[in-house]
């Protein structure tokens, strides 16, 4: 009797697994076909639409803002939209392409894959996820909240990515985002030299605002070739926060939509640069024991051969504080508006109930998903730097400003590159000023 019913138990345990498992199959079965692209008619030159040339554009539900698809067949062949959406409200989307010259016009609903990084805010940043056809390599799409109507009337956007730059770069800094009346001339001028002297070829800058002479010194670098503009209009759409966390004050999304645009310039440089850093302008990840980043990131690749995210301990320079010694203390310097980092060399020390933030260096084709301090998800692993090699310097208003200057510590790595950058800036100023 006692077998009879191990065996009874046994077999209902048996089945009740086997029939779990069959409704979760079943389950996956119709989420995958409900993503698959599907025909929806054939009718030639319906591919109308105006192409978009905007860096954010509303879609008709004014709860769904697209920055820019990308072509990402690293697990399938699909898009990967990068865009805002209200994480309550908007609960489905289409991707809509056209496939030329036979103008078959295929739907797929998209998986919205809402960043975890959100901050309480109501509006966040999310991958709008959609397989493309087989049959076709479409080079635009639209997206709508809907898988019926005229796709004539709806916005094109041009899929990029869908081929790899020839000649891709070593370094591209993403800088995110330049707002209010920016007028940090000379630090951003000095920033812009080390950089160069660190070997960047690209600096991206998603601007919001600036003031009239920084207008100046970014068509310096724009006719230089260093640096490219992504006009960031996000005030036109949404109500801005300075604050990471939301405060119940009306605003829609934190801190000028930069999660956003650092995800946005990773893949706007998937395969354009070899390395993407991400960082602000006020930011500077300095070596300390090798030259420039090249050497710097071939010696940390040597050691972490599976390492595709490399992180770098911020470290808080007082712009309040500065140095009695050294001779950078530059006459023609004086009249250009902003900090000069040179004279700012005692750095904050640790403090035991806080861990101090990281910023990032990546290979940018082993990233899927990033925040500002960590990657979110990836392929590759994660390591952080030694203080040793190199860290970031962060010359902004104090953390500790109470604490007296003989508790800061003294670090004069960035004395290291003083007449580079001394030489470099006083070429640029006559050129701008």
């Amino acid at each position: 009797m006692i077998c009879h019913r191990r065996k009874l138990y046994f077999v209902t345990v048996v089945c009740l697994v086997a029939l779990t498992s069959i409704v979760t199959l079943s389950y996956l079965w119709v989420q995958k076909s409900s993503l698959l692209p599907k025909i929806i008619r054939q009718k030639a030159s319906v591919c109308s639409g105006g192409i978009v040339n905007t860096s954010i554009t509303a879609l008709t539900d004014n709860r769904t803002f697209i920055i820019a698809p990308y072509f990402d067949n690293r697990e399938r062949k699909m898009t990967r939209v990068i865009g805002i959406v209200h994480h309550k409200e908007v609960r489905q989307l289409y991707c809509w392409y056209c496939c030329q010259p036979d103008g078959e016009i295929y739907v797929s609903r998209a998986l919205i894959n809402v960043h975890s990084d959100r901050f309480g805010f109501p509006y966040v940043t999310a991958d709008l996820l959609c397989l493309e056809p087989i049959s076709c390599h479409p080079r635009y799409m639209s997206i709508d909240w809907s898988d019926k109507g005229a796709i004539g009337q709806l916005p094109r956007f041009e899929i990029q990515n869908r081929k790899a730059d020839i000649s891709p770069v070593e370094f591209t800094v993403c800088i995110s985002t330049m707002f209010g009346e920016y007028n940090n001339v000379l630090q951003f001028i000095q920033s812009m030299e080390m950089y160069k002297i660190l070997g960047v070829q690209r600096v991206m800058i998603y601007k919001n605002r600036c003031s009239k002479l920084m207008e100046k010194v970014l068509a310096f670098y724009i006719a230089e070739g260093i640096v490219e503009i992504i006009p960031w209009p996000i005030t036109s759409y949404l109500k801005v926060s300075l604050m990471w966390h939301y405060t119940d004050d009306g605003t829609d999304i934190c801190y000028y939509g930069q999660i956003v645009a650092l995800n946005d310039c990773i893949y706007r440089n998937m395969y354009r640069s070899k390395y993407v850093l991400l960082n602000d302008i006020d930011e500077i990840i300095l070596p300390s024991k090798n030259p420039d980043w090249k050497s710097m990131m071939s010696s940390l690749e040597k050691q972490n051969p599976q390492v595709g995210i490399f992180l770098f301990e911020n470290h808080i320079f007082p712009k309040t504080v500065f140095t009695s010694t050294g001779p950078f203390n530059i006459s023609s310097w004086r009249s250009v508006p902003g900090v000069n980092i040179l004279q700012h060399v005692h750095r904050e020390p640790d403090r035991k109930e806080i861990v101090n933030p990281w910023k990032m260096i990546v290979d940018p084709k082993m990233v899927i998903q990033t925040s500002v301090h960590s990657v979110l998800e990836a392929y590759g692993e994660s390591v952080k730097v030694p203080l040793d090699v190199a860290l970031v310097y962060h010359c902004r208003v104090p953390l500790q400003a109470k604490l007296p200057k003989e508790f800061l510590i003294q670090d004069t790595t960035l004395w290291t590159f003083s007449k580079s950058l001394i030489r470099n800036v006083n070429k640029v100023l006559p050129k701008i000023l």
